[in-house]
Order: structure tokens, then sequence, then C-alpha cells
């Protein structure tokens, strides 16, 4: 294992140890290999990070090791690095490290982060959510062809509704599609637009798609995960490496590569090649309305329709269900 080494980032020194430790067992990628990878990529990740708070996934012996999930900066962090507060559903905070800048990323690297989870607001407005997150969760027995027709379907709808969409890949086998916002609403409105958007797709779409929070009536299709967006809840980030032995990476794509790309093949040996010829697609993101989503939340409820269930962690919701699985609720 070589000596620890100084990497000059924007201007601030950060000191990486081990940098020849093998994150990524596939191809053999370094610690130091992943620091060189974000600076490959610093400005389409900043541009998607910059200014949010990040939940730490970190393994500190490499992809396939032992791992946990860090919210809170350890009291040993240097005096330049910036934090927010951050809280859970039942009210606990922490200091949670802030994607400042390159700098701040390459630290957490050096903890042996491989993987970024991103707040969906600003850590200088946390009331604010600028950001729906749409995760395209494949059930067991869903193939890949069925979630990029989903991604499809979801874009249609979008557009029907005035919202221009952006596609990432998750790194892993979903499709995450996100819509920049307008500084107008919180998560709990923003989640309210994503209820509205996975029911319709699921009532035009109901053979591929669906919204069934419980895992016993999805069947083979793909699951809208409309309490990604709940409060406190974070997405894996875009152009962020994934804990995986590939070191895939959750990659922002063209909607016209939708049938073209291999996720597994974007990986911190190819996406660097893809940004220096192809740019950034989501170079060109504006701030959008999700007024047209909340109207049909609204005759949802006219209608009849409870809340959807939210996750277990969450305190008991206005207008929610019993928050208990169909199976058991029959046998109560």
């Amino acid at each position: 294992m070589g000596e620890g080494v100084t990497v000059d980032v924007g201007g601030t020194e950060v000191s990486v140890s081990h940098p020849d430790k093998v994150f990524f067992s596939r191809r053999g990628e370094t610690k130091l290999d992943l620091v060189r990878y974000y600076q490959a990529v610093a400005g389409p990740l900043l541009g998607t990070l910059q200014g949010r708070p990040l939940l730490l996934e970190r393994y500190p012996d490499g992809a396939g090791g032992k791992s946990f999930f860090q919210k809170r900066v350890p009291k040993s962090a240097p005096p330049w690095l910036q934090t927010t507060v951050v809280a859970t559903p039942n009210g606990t905070t922490s200091d949670a490290l802030v994607a400042a800048d390159l700098a701040h990323i390459v630290w957490a690297v050096n903890l042996g982060c491989l993987g970024f989870h991103v707040w969906p607001y600003h850590a200088d407005t946390p009331e604010i959510a600028d950001e729906l997150r749409i995760d395209l969760d494949p059930s067991p027995g869903v193939r890949y062809p069925q979630v990029l027709e989903a991604a499809v379907a979801t874009r249609e709808l979008l557009a029907e509704d005035g919202i221009a969409a952006e596609v990432k890949t998750s790194g892993s086998r979903g499709l995450h599609i996100y819509a920049s916002l307008e500084p107008r609403w919180d998560s709990y409105e923003v989640r309210a637009a994503a209820v509205a958007l996975a029911r319709e797709l699921e009532r035009r779409h109901s053979e591929l798609i669906t919204a069934k929070w419980w895992k016993e009536e999805r069947g083979a299709r793909v699951f809208v995960d409309f309490n990604q967006n709940a409060p406190h809840k974070t997405v894996f980030g875009a152009w962020c490496v994934r804990p995986r032995v590939g070191a895939q990476v959750s990659t922002p794509i063209g909607w016209d590569e939708l049938d073209s790309v291999d996720p597994d093949e974007l990986t911190i040996a190819t996406v660097p090649g893809r940004v220096a010829e192809l740019g950034d697609p989501w170079a060109d993101r504006r701030p959008q309305s999700i007024e047209p989503l909340l109207e049909r939340s609204r005759r949802d409820m006219a209608a009849g329709l409870l809340d959807a269930p939210w996750p277990p962690v969450y305190p008991k919701q206005p207008n929610e269900p019993p928050r208990v699985a169909p199976s058991r609720a029959k046998k109560s």
C-alpha cells in the first residue's frame, strides 16, 4: 500500500491516505483512481450536487466489503469542511456534509465513501424541495426493457403536463427521472405530485407500471417509488459511483440514448470519455412548475382516494390509509 498523497483540489489540499488501495476489484481501480474520476467529471457533478447535503455510504475496504451509512460528519473533520443540520423523520438531528465544492467530495472519498446520497434541497434553503425525483424500481421478474418502456411512459406523461424531464441510470437495475423545480414547494407537496404521477401512470399502463407501495401487490411490474420524494429522503447522486466491483456510475444520459446505452458499461473507466465527447446531458435544465401534477393530486383526493402509504419510519400522516400490508389486514 502506497504512502499517502496530497491532492490539490481547486486550491484546497486534501490528504488521501493509502491511494493504492483497491476499491473496485473487477479492473483493480484504486482510491486515487476514484479521486481522479471525480476530478474528471467535476463540472457536471457539481452542477447537480453543489450546495446540497450528502449522506455518505462508506466502504472502508472497497466495494464488496463491510459498509455503513454515515450522516454525521466526524469531529476530526478539517476546519474548512462545510456542514449543515439535517433531521430524520423522528426529529433526530446531525451535522451532514455539504457538497460545497469538489474538495468536499474528495475528502469523503478518502474516508472510503463509495456512494453519495443527495438531499432534494440546498443547505441554505432546507424548506424548499427543488427537484422531483422519480425512481423506477424493477420488481422481481422485471427485465430492463420494461424499465425503459416505463421511463418513456413517464416522460410522455410529464411532457403532457408541461414538465421536461431528464433521465439517469441508477448505477444498478433501475432508472431515475428528474425534473428541476421552481423554488415554491416543500417535500410534502413534491411527494404529493409524485404520488399523483405514479397513480396516473398505473391507470394508463397497468400491466407495466404500479404505484402499489406493498410489495405483495406489485407483481412483475415497474414500481414508481413516490416515497423517494418524502421529507428527509435521499436519492443516489448523479455522476456518483456505486459501491459495485465494476465501479458503475449513476450516469445522466440523453433520451435518444435510452435504447443504446448499457448501464453496466457506464463506469469510472468510460464515463469521463463520454463527458469529454458528449458533454453534460443535463446542462440545460430549467426550473419548472409541478402545479399540473398537484391538480391531479387534488382531483384524486376529491374522488375519495386516500394518501398513499408512507414508509414505516415516518409518523402517521393525515389522510393516510392504515399502514399495514393487505394480507396482514385480511388476517386481522
